[in-house]
Parts: structure tokens; C-alpha cells; sequence
């Protein structure tokens, strides 16, 4: 059980020693402890998804009744799982892409500390465990959206503190009633409420459960709370927007299963009139992101929309409370983690050798960088919906549970959307490809020249590629692991 310390700690200590350490001049030897430390915390927090299944450890007390308790569960690897792939994927690509930023130590510091913070919120066996490390997770990664420190990053940054820590005292304040009412804060499939606090107390109850949807929601960039996310994502380096986007907003979908699955319990929400306006919220997210990515210009900012779009997806998976619906959106935490990240990679990569930021730019793209744009297309495919990616597989699951779950105009209206929402998806990921393997007559093949990035950004963008259809070949690995949650919290 201690695996789950050691865990967090290591790529905490070595963040702190990287940042409070003299300036190192030998960038290989920079490197080489970047990445042994990056390697050397994946191993950890895989033994300690293996060797602390189901254990509990309290490391002290706040209060004789707020523990700070770390606890493994089924949906610790699912988050636990992509949070390392994207990170080495991300750490990696930067050791080629961060030659041309400045402070790269100081970045490396903040990486690996973020990393340790995410692996604290993956384990958090309690809700106040899981606040104060939510708290952490915004102030530790707000270096990373300011590091070139222009007056765009600085006004961005402060956006994403004020929203974040916006949404986290709206949580906050529910906490204070979950803690008064509740029978513990420790997360329980099917909620900690008793059936007479429940019945005593429903009305108070949605309203806490509304305002910490909203409150955790702003992470996850849901409607009306999700300007800071297009803000943020372009002005920090490439691999920091990678993380940000397939891994760090996906705290606020961590922390709403954990509040609507092992807090108040999907009995006790399913029906009211919180569903039904949390489902509103979402389908508004997942169509308003999708046309304004669609309108985006800039390559960086369309992923940003595109994000707070497919974070929606999610969301709706888990608003609908179907078990095929809860399939499809955990499933995309998966899917949507590996493409996202895939897709600002190759974006960095891009950048990295042309400096080109627009998506008007980019003819011909695709003859001078033929690997790197093919893998893009491939995982723009994936988060289209088209087979045999693994987004076909999640986004199946969602239309399905929602067709199946019979909950009145949404039973429909949820599929119709999400395919409106693919359409547009394809209309603002697609372009790039088309125009960069056909750029037209007009096209300069005399100046052509391939140029394909080197090792260090190339193999972490196959190693997502891949990820993303062997997700959609062989699906039955993680959807059945799935189900055997689902089963348990539904």
C-alpha cells in the first residue's frame, strides 16, 4: 500500500529538487534525470495499481473526522492509466520541442510535480483528500500555461486560477454539507447517504449536488464555465497543452463520477430535475464547442474548443446513468486522452519545424511531414467516430445507452447531436489533411523538402496513434474491465 505514497511523492521530490537546484548548463544531463524520473514514477504508480488493489492507507488527520485517505479502486486505474501514458508520451516529445523555449528546467520541475498531484487525485480514497490535491492540481499547472510569460500566457493564466478556483469553492461548499449529513466522506459505490438522511433532506441535497456538478465541471470545461480552456491550452508549450487537454481537465470528470457514483449515488439523481439539466448542459457544451472549433483559425485554439466539446461527450455518458452510456464515457476518457494528446503532439511538432499556427498555412503539409500528418488523420479519424478507432467504439456506446435509456426528448436528441457534432468534428479536423496531401495545382513542388521530426517527437505520437486503434480493434479488453465497474457503482 505504500507504493500509492511513493507514487505521488517521487515525482513530487524530484519537481521540488529540479526547480530549487542551480541552473543546469549540460541540457543532456537535464534530460537524463527529466526522464529517469518521468520512467522511475511510471513504474511506481503501476506496482501500486497492481500491489494495492483495494488496500486503504490513512497518512494523518486533518480532523477526528477528515481523514486524508488514499484508497485503489477500479476507476483509479482507469485514470491512473492514461495520466502515465500521456506524461511519458508529453515528457518525452518535450526534450526535442523545449529546445527552442526558455526555463526549460523550471518546466520539467512543474511537469513532474503535476504528475505527482495527478497520481494524488487518481488515489484519493475521500473527498476531502481529493479537494485538496484538486486545489493543488491548479495552482501546480498554472506554471506550465504561463511559461513564455507573455501578456497573452499572464492574462490566460490568471482566467484559468480564477475559474478553477471558482468552481472549486462552489464544491467546497458542498462538501460542508456532505460532511454534516453524510455518513462518511470516504467514496462508496452507490453513495454514503442514508436512505432516511436522503428522504429528509432530498431538496437541499440536488442543490448541493447541482452547484458541485457546476463547481467540478469548470475543469472540465463544461458550459457556462469553459472560457478559460481555449484561453489557456494555446499559449502554453505544445506538450503542456497535450497534458492539459487529455489529462488535467479530466480531473473534473474524475471528481463528477466520484461525487455522482460513490457520493450521492446515481439512485438518488437519476430523474430529477438535476439530470435533466446537467444533460442540457452538456449537449450545449458538445455542440457550442464543436461550431466554434469549427470557426477557429488558429490550429491550437480549434483543439482547445475541440476539447471542451469531447469532454461533453464524456460528461453525457455519465449524466444519462445508463450502463452503456457509462461504458462509452469512460471508455473516451481512454480514447479521447490518447488522440488529444496525439493530436497537440503533432500540432507541436508542426510548429516546432514551420512556425506555421494556422490552419490556412498549412498546404502541402502532409508531403513534407507524410508520417507525423498521417498519424494525425488517423486519430482525427479516432475522434470523428470512424472505425476502427477506439472513438467509433465510445462514441457507439453513448448513442446506444442514450437510445436505451428511454429518458424522454433526451433519448434521441443526445444521439442527434453527437452526430451533428462528429459531422462539424470532421469539418475542423479534416482540412489539414486534405489540403496537406492535396495541396492543388497552385502548389510549389519545386520547394518541397521532407522534413520529419526527429525520433523524440515522432515515436510518442505512434505510440498514441496505436494506442487509439488498437482501442477500437480490440475494445472488448477494456469494455468488459469496464462493465465489472459499472455493475458495482450503477
Amino acid at each position: 500500500m505504500y507504493y500509492m505514497i511513493i507514487s505521488i511523492c517521487f515525482p513530487v521530490f524530484a519537481g521540488l529538487c529540479l526547480l530549487l537546484c542551480r541552473e543546469i548548463k549540460n541540457r543532456k544531463i537535464l534530460l537524463t534525470v527529466t526522464g529517469g524520473a518521468l520512467l522511475v514514477s511510471a513504474v511506481l504508480v503501476v506496482m501500486a495499481l497492481c500491489m494495492s488493489q483495494g488496500g486503504m492507507l490513512t497518512l494523518f488527520n486533518l480532523t477526528d473526522r477528515l481523514p486524508v485517505l488514499f484508497k485503489v479502486d477500479e476507476i483509479s486505474v482507469i485514470f491512473s492509466s492514461v495520466t502515465v501514458i500521456v506524461f511519458l508520451c508529453a515528457g518525452f516529445f518535450s526534450f526535442e520541442y523545449m529546445k527552442h523555449e526558455k526555463k526549460e528546467k523550471r518546466y520539467y520541475g512543474y511537469l513532474l510535480i503535476v504528475f505527482g498531484v495527478l497520481n494524488a487525485l487518481c488515489f484519493a480514497g475521500n473527498l476531502i483528500t481529493f479537494y485538496l490535491f484538486f486545489e493543488m492540481l491548479t495552482l501546480t499547472s498554472l506554471p506550465l500555461v504561463l511559461h513564455n510569460g507573455s501578456r497573452e500566457a499572464v492574462m490566460a493564466g490568471l482566467k484559468y486560477l480564477f475559474y478553477s478556483l471558482c468552481g472549486a469553492y462552489m464544491a467546497l461548499f458542498g462538501i460542508y454539507f456532505i460532511e454534516r449529513y453524510g455518513n462518511t466522506l470516504t467514496f462508496s459505490p452507490g453513495g454514503v447517504f442514508s436512505a432516511e438522511a436522503a428522504a429528509a433532506h432530498q431538496e437541499i441535497f440536488l442543490v448541493i449536488a447541482f452547484v458541485m456538478l457546476i463547481g467540478f465541471g469548470v475543469k472540465a470545461g463544461m458550459f457556462p464555465m469553459h472560457a478559460w480552456l481555449p484561453a489557456a491550452h494555446p499559449v502554453a508549450p505544445a506538450p503542456a497543452s497535450a497534458v492539459l487537454s487529455a489529462v488535467i481537465v479530466k480531473a473534473g470528470v474524475l471528481a463528477v463520477v466520484r461525487i455522482v457514483y460513490f457520493i450521492f449515488g446515481a439512485s438518488f439523481l437519476r430523474g430529477t430535475w438535476v439530470q435533466t439539466v446537467w444533460m442540457i448542459l452538456t449537449l450545449t457544451t458538445v455542440f457550442l464547442g464543436s461550431v466554434l472549433a469549427y470557426r477557429e483559425p488558429l490550429l491550437k485554439k480549434r483543439l482547445a474548443y475541440s476539447t471542451v466539446s469531447q469532454l461533453s461527450y464524456i460528461l453525457f455518458g455519465l449524466a444519462v446513468m445508463d450502463a452503456g452510456s457509462l461504458n462509452g464515457g469512460l471508455l473516451h476518457v481512454l480514447c479521447h486522452g490518447f488522440i488529444k494528446a496525439a493530436l497537440f503532439l503533432c500540432v507541436g511538432a508542426v510548429i516546432y519545424m514551420t512556425g506555421k499556427t494556422k490552419v490556412g498555412e498549412l498546404k502541402g503539409i502532409g508531403k513534407e511531414m507524410p508520417v507525423l500528418i498521417w498519424c494525425y488523420t488517423i486519430v482525427s479519424l479516432g475522434l470523428i467516430g470512424i472505425p476502427p478507432t477506439g472513438g467509433f467504439i465510445s462514441k457507439w456506446y453513448l448513442a446506444v445507452g442514450a437510445l436505451n435509456s428511454g429518458i424522454s426528448w433526451f433519448y434521441w436528441a443526445g444521439p442527434a447531436i453527437l452526430l451533428v457534432s462528429a459531422l462539424l468534428t470532421a469539418g475542423y479536423l479534416l482540412p489539414v489533411t486534405i489540403a496537406g496531401f492535396f495541396p492543388g495545382e497552385d502548389y510549389d513542388y519545386g520547394t518541397l523538402k521532407k522534413k520529419e521530426p526527429s525520433l523524440f517527437m515522432t515515436v510518442p505520437v505512434l505510440i498514441l496513434t496505436m494506442l487509439c486503434l488498437l482501442m477500437g480493434l480490440f475494445p472488448n479488453l477494456v469494455t468488459g474491465f469496464l462493465a465489472d465497474i459499472i455493475k458495482k457503482i450503477i
